[in-house]
């Protein structure tokens, strides 16, 4: 008779994501001034982001841990420049608006 497959729990899952995460980013990946930015995340999964790197954990269900490490994609280049361009837009317009109402 074939041995019954018993899948880990989510807190286990969590577990070894967490041994994974502090492993290979070190204990201090979550500094806000230097460390990784944590984009999306699971038990079973987590993205984090570090200027144009990524990094992907994946957990499967036997509890072994997989790790990808990619460049940031076209998308994320493009968000990040969509949200430059917001920030800088709402500045000028802010200005112009203070300007009108006599504050500059």
């Amino acid at each position: 008779m074939a041995d019954e497959f018993e899948p880990i729990t989510s807190e286990e899952a969590r577990k070894c994501l967490n041994e994974a995460i502090q492993s290979k980013l070190g204990a201090n990946w979550d500094d806000e001034v230097n460390g990784w930015t944590r984009l999306t995340g699971h038990d079973f999964m987590a993205r984090f982001t570090k200027g144009n790197k990524n990094i992907d954990f994946y957990v499967d269900l036997e509890g072994k841990v997989s790790i990808e490490e990619k460049e940031v994609n076209p998308a994320q280049t493009a968000g990040r420049s969509m949200a430059w361009l917001f920030l800088l837009g709402s500045l000028v317009v802010a200005s112009l608006l203070a300007r009108l109402a006599g504050y500059l």
